[in-house]
């Protein structure tokens, strides 16, 4: 990893017409809900940080449920600023909740991953309030988000100490995950405990044998994370004999990878297609068990 995890309020040129000052806002701002039923600040948990945002099509019933992850070097950034995610795959027809963590550094490793778990957990037992099925979930993260995801559903103890059942989690997608990389030489080391052991911390270091697909995405023009992440991930999954797809987008940058998941910005790369031809493809292969 060569910089800090960067949220997506620091987006910068995208080709298309955002104004400066504030282009997630303005992205944003320019993504109808139309059609859609959003339910805000819902809350998995006692913590004023664990709330998610449910994007769910008019009138769904029994539908997929995607969990979205947001980035930020685990001390910072929000679900409010991915509302064209949330749009974008309920659009596709998917249930998807967007949550928020505790932050680091008051609440670092694994604290946030714990959380990803108690999302998911909620899901399972609530999704059916809002259209989906709590027996059919994703998760998708970008960054450190990508970190939490694939952590939460590739290591075991996290889901069933959560009470999240076997088989429950269907996918995983990780966009530009730092998950195999020495944090002490990083700033980010603040996310991690003291003293702590990156050996024995990334998400390359323990994969249960049984975890689903992974789809690992990887920019090819990522200046944050080093590509290197996703080839140890790889690696890590292929030694554990856990399926996996590994995808790298040319030409996508750290920031436009993620911004790439806008139905208005598909034109920047392939994210938005690769993750939808994923979910499907673990739907079907599902359905014809």
């Amino acid at each position: 990893m060569k910089r800090r995890l960067l949220a997506l309020p620091l987006l910068l040129t995208l080709g298309v017409a955002l104004t400066a000052c504030n282009p997630v806002g303005t992205l944003n701002r320019a993504t109808s809900l139309s059609g859609l039923s959003v339910t805000h600040d819902l809350h998995y948990g006692s913590d004023p940080r664990n709330v998610l945002d449910i994007y769910a099509p008019q009138g769904a019933a029994n539908k997929a449920v995607v969990l979205f992850i947001h980035g930020g070097s685990w001390d910072s950034g929000s679900k409010d600023e991915y509302v064209f995610v949330g749009e974008s795959l309920a659009r596709a027809g998917y249930v998807t909740a967007v949550m928020n963590y505790r932050l680091a550094p008051q609440h670092p490793y694994p604290d946030y991953v714990i959380d990803a778990a108690s999302a998911l957990k909620w899901l399972q037992d609530n999704a059916a309030q809002y259209g989906g099925n709590g027996q059919r979930l994703y998760v998708v993260g970008h960054s450190a988000g990508a970190f939490n995801a694939v952590d939460v559903v590739d290591d075991s103890p996290f889901l069933s100490d959560a009470g999240v059942q076997a088989g429950t989690v269907r996918g995983v997608v990780g966009i530009a995950g730092p998950y195999d990389y020495d944090f002490r030489q990083f700033p980010t080391k603040t996310a991690f405990p003291a003293g702590g052991d990156p050996a024995q911390i990334m998400p390359t270091q323990h994969i249960r044998a049984d975890a689903p697909p992974n789809l690992l995405l990887v920019a090819g023009n990522d200046q944050t994370v080093d590509p290197s992440n996703g080839e140890k991930m790889k690696a890590a999954l292929q030694a554990a004999g856990v399926p996996y797809t590994y995808t790298v987008l040319p030409g996508l940058s750290h920031i436009t990878v993620v911004a790439a998941l806008s139905r208005r910005l598909t034109f920047l790369g392939g994210t938005r297609q690769a993750v939808l031809d994923f979910l499907n493809t673990q739907e079907a292969s599902a359905a014809n068990k």
